[in-house]
């Protein structure tokens, strides 16, 4: 049976992956995992067709499955009562390795961790707590973390660049860390070019000294996150990012109401340019999240080299995360707002500013 200890810090131990990782040799078929591993995913509740991070990460599972020639098996939630009975179900079926995702399912994963020390376990956008909610360890399971704030920086100054109003808007689904780091991260972006330039956007939505914003109370309820949106938008906002999955669809109909306005989206996890092509004009930029490449290269590295724990933090330096281009807002922001923004990724890379 693997052992299992408690680190003092969550993700002591870093991985560096990038997106070139290679596919298990197809000369060595008795390698490590190569001819058992199946690979598995549980979804969060929002199902794999919420354009984001569900469907992004089945991608990257049927990627890497598709080159191991298994094919992946996998199961919706509907609500957060379900993911310890589907991921019970998972392995009834012979999975060997089984993503979940997101920080509420860290309970049933580290349950299911400890009950199947035989079946191992990549856990997307959160890293394992036990009961006491103290950082733990355990040798069946691969936390992949993502550094959004980084990302998020990044798109808090192109926003507060390009306001005219003087004023942005951020809000989240739940008050969790993965949706909290990238909502301080735009409001620490938007305060640096404040800094730089002597002006004074205001983000509504996001304080970073109270750490405390706007909320919709979930993932699910596309009603509440238009009337969220349109609440900012009331207030004059003209640039949102939401940060709650498939409900940014709700800012983009709060935005659809107020048609000839000069209003606009930033998108989270992939470029919304390219997920909704009807409201592709409304993306200012998008905070990318590559799960889907992190999720294939870890499924692949498992079936090449065996499992290991080793936690995988995509960073701008590794282009775990990155910004989407201003598309149709090229000609709309500042001329030097590329270069500017180029410039401020090198720093953050090489530590001269913090991003919080």
């Amino acid at each position: 049976m693997k052992s299992r200890a408690q680190l003092a810090a969550a993700g002591g131990i870093l991985l560096i992956m990038t997106g070139c990782a290679a596919a298990p040799p197809e000369t060595e078929p008795d390698g490590p995992g190569s001819t058992d591993i199946q690979p598995c995913i549980v979804s969060t509740v929002g199902g794999f067709n919420d354009q984001s991070f569900n469907e992004f990460n089945l991608d990257g599972i049927q990627q890497a499955s598709d080159q191991l020639g298994v094919e992946a098996l996998s199961v919706e939630s509907s609500d957060a009562e379900d993911y310890a009975t589907n991921i019970d179900n998972m392995i009834a079926q012979g999975c060997t390795l089984i993503e979940t995702l997101s920080f509420d399912m860290i309970q049933a994963t580290r349950d299911a961790a400890i009950a199947n020390p035989d079946i191992d376990f990549l856990m997307l956008d959160a890293t394992l707590q036990d009961e006491n909610g103290d950082p733990l360890e355990l040798d069946n399971v691969k936390p992949i973390v993502f550094d959004t704030r980084e990302a998020s920086f990044l798109a808090g100054y192109a926003a507060a660049a390009t306001t005219v109003s003087g004023k942005v808007g951020v809000w989240g689904g739940l008050q969790i860390p993965p949706v909290v780091d990238f909502m301080d991260g735009f409001a620490r972006g938007v305060a640096y070019f404040n800094d730089e330039n002597g002006k004074s956007v205001d983000v509504i939505g996001w304080d970073t000294a109270t750490q405390d914003g706007l909320f919709v109370g979930g993932f699910t309820d596309q009603v509440g996150a238009k009337t969220l949106s349109a609440n900012l938008l009331d207030q004059g906002v003209e640039v949102i990012m939401p940060v709650a999955g498939v409900l940014f669809q709700g800012t983009l109909a709060a935005m659809a109401d107020r048609p000839g306005t000069d209003v606009a989206i930033i998108g989270v996890n992939s470029d919304g340019y390219d997920v909704v092509p009807d409201s592709a004009s409304l993306y200012l930029t998008s905070v990318l999240k590559n799960m889907a490449n992190a999720t294939r290269d870890a499924v692949l590295q498992v079936a090449a080299d065996g499992f290991d724990n080793k936690v995988y933090v995509g960073t701008l330096e590794n282009d775990g995360v990155g910004i989407a281009p201003f598309h149709d807002f090229e000609s709309k922001v500042p001329s030097d707002l590329s270069s500017k923004l180029d410039a401020l990724r090198q720093q953050i890379v090489d530590g001269s500013v913090d991003v919080g």
